[in-house]
């Protein structure tokens, strides 16, 4: 009986340290995996030097692009050397104020701002004031007022300078806020004022809406006395917005036309070429393995090449423009959808083929109501999936030199300055790419059924 039972319990405790064996495989496993992901990222840490890169960083320069995004400066210039006193909107000249329009918050005391007294309400209790070489700067935080003087090889001061007044005998920055910015070299005092929203979206400058209200835009549209005499106020509205010469919102939007115009090409070339090379590269139709074989690393090496290099390749080969991003997307996606439309084939149910032969349907009449029934979702919903994702890549595309809305995206950040543009152009491009999204679901579900009761 002793027997018996040590015998049971041998096996119970081997049966106890196999489980405990399985159970203890099964939690080493993700601790390891784990494990080597954050070694992985420790090695990635150092190697690429994030601390340094950190370190170098200029977050006060993130800081200003990003205000820019979101509001505009005015700028109160008086150059020294060019002996030129001027108040313009981003310091454009076709947005230069005239001397005595100029905004409420700035005062000139003598005949110009040259050879007068400067005074600049920049809100918040701050004043600078501009007389002859020298800026003045009053406000909280200033008991004694702080005063620069310009024209010479090194800048002068004196009085308080609390921690948001940069001194440097070459260049002066004095920033309270993020909205209040004056710089002062050996030969320029130039002084910003922030605010928010972007101004003359609307219309231009010199447009002769231009800081009309709402209410007064609605009654001159229906106006019968004209501005121009050539066409109605309601045509000069659209006209002075679709021609505005800072947002320029025309082609602004034809060229978001033109790179949706650029992906649905791309997609619809790549969609109907993939769909017949499919079939060439599908096991259960043809039987031939070496046109199998040739078809099927066509599509590898196709879409093994990226759109990007694909467009850098045939701009040299066919010159800037928009065939160079419609054939780029249209060889990529070929590559890609025949992978997928061919699996699909592949995949199809035989025995509705089967039947349809049994009846002594010819070929083409049992690929017509066999097999593309059956792979038609997958065509309309991977092509629609396509078009919206081109969308996307048109746009990095036509920044390389193919057109559309990548080229004034790359336009508006070479000037460094029309921060305001850029992220107007990228808002755009995102309600389009929801759009697309939107308007591909609906497609998806009206063509294929799909959400169907």
């Amino acid at each position: 009986m002793s027997s018996v039972n040590a015998a049971d319990a041998a096996r119970l405790n081997t049966a106890h340290a196999g489980v405990l064996a399985a159970h203890r495989r099964q939690f080493l496993w993700p601790v390891g995996i784990l494990a080597l992901v954050v070694g992985y990222l420790a090695y990635a840490f150092f190697a690429f030097d994030i601390p340094e890169l950190v370190a170098k960083s200029r977050l006060d320069r993130g800081v200003l692009l990003g205000l820019d995004s979101v509001a505009y400066k005015v700028h109160v210039e008086k150059n020294l050397r060019r002996d030129r006193f001027e108040v313009a909107v981003e310091g454009e000249r076709t947005a230069t104020y005239q001397p005595g329009a100029y905004p409420d918050w700035i005062a000139i005391d003598g005949a110009n701002g040259m050879e007068g007294r400067v005074d600049v309400d920049m809100g918040d209790g701050y004043r600078f004031v501009i007389e002859d070489k020298t800026l003045t700067v009053t406000g909280p935080g200033i008991s004694t007022p702080f005063r620069v003087t310009a024209g010479g090889d090194d800048l002068v001061w004196e009085g308080d300078t609390p921690a948001w007044i940069d001194l440097n005998p070459r260049k002066v920055e004095v920033r309270p806020s993020l909205f209040q910015r004056v710089q002062v070299t050996s030969g320029r005092i130039l002084v910003f004022r922030y605010f928010w929203g972007w101004e003359d979206f609307w219309f231009d400058f010199r447009s002769p809406l231009s800081g009309l209200s709402n209410g007064a835009l609605w009654d001159l549209a229906w106006s019968d006395e004209r501005i121009d005499q050539e066409m109605s106020n309601a045509a000069l509205i659209v006209s002075e917005f679709w021609g505005n010469e800072g947002w320029q919102h025309g082609d602004v939007f034809k060229a978001l036309l033109e790179t949706v115009i650029m992906a649905f090409l791309g997609t619809a070339v790549a969609a109907f070429v993939a769909l017949p090379l499919a079939f060439l590269a599908a096991a259960n139709f043809n039987r031939e393995p070496v046109s199998r074989f040739i078809i099927r690393r066509f599509f590898d090496f196709v879409r093994g090449i990226d759109t990007l290099i694909w467009s850098l390749i045939f701009i040299r080969a066919f010159g800037l423009g928009p065939l160079t991003g419609v054939m780029a997307i249209a060889l990529t996606d070929t590559g890609t959808l025949g992978k997928l439309f061919s699996e699909a084939i592949e995949n199809i149910d035989n025995k509705q083929v089967e039947g349809m032969q049994s009846t002594g349907a010819s070929t083409s009449v049992r690929y017509r109501f066999g097999v593309i029934p059956q792979i038609l979702p997958v065509f309309i919903s991977q092509s629609l999936y396509y078009l919206e994702s081109n969308t996307r890549s048109a746009t990095v595309i036509g920044a390389l030199g193919a057109g559309g809305i990548g080229l004034k995206l790359v336009e508006t950040l070479r000037t460094g300055k029309d921060w305001e543009n850029t992220a107007y152009i990228i808002v755009l491009t995102l309600i389009v790419v929801i759009m697309m999204d939107m308007t591909s679901g609906w497609l998806r579900r009206a063509l294929t059924g799909a959400g169907r009761d």
